[in-house]
């Protein structure tokens, strides 16, 4: 996992910002979320790639892949929840700062 995040830091990085921009963007859009039964097969197959490769399953330059795949969809997945946080805290500082008035003097 060392050799991972010290060999591939862009692209950890770069999933990073994007999920803090994809995070950012969510709390705006407010699209219509999964189903519960297409949200619990995402979770089964997930986590059945987790045990996959800590199980070392997958041998080689797949199972690299596969490691590297997880560890970009964990930070991913980071970068969204702190985006989606930080997008409401500035939504909800905003909305309780009080007055309705345009900055131009106007309604």
């Amino acid at each position: 996992m060392v050799y991972l995040a010290g060999f591939h830091w862009v692209w950890l990085v770069i999933s990073l910002l994007l999920g803090l921009a994809m995070g950012w963007i969510a709390v705006v859009h407010r699209g219509r979320g999964l189903s519960r039964s297409t949200a619990r097969w995402l979770s089964v197959m997930i986590l059945a790639l987790i045990v996959a490769a800590v199980m070392h399953v997958v041998p080689g330059r797949f199972g690299y892949w596969l490691d590297l795949g997880l560890v970009m969809l964990g930070v991913y997945l980071v970068g969204c929840a702190v985006g989606s946080w930080l997008r409401d805290g500035v939504v909800s500082r905003q909305s309780s700062g009080g007055s309705t008035e345009h900055p131009s003097g106007t309604l």
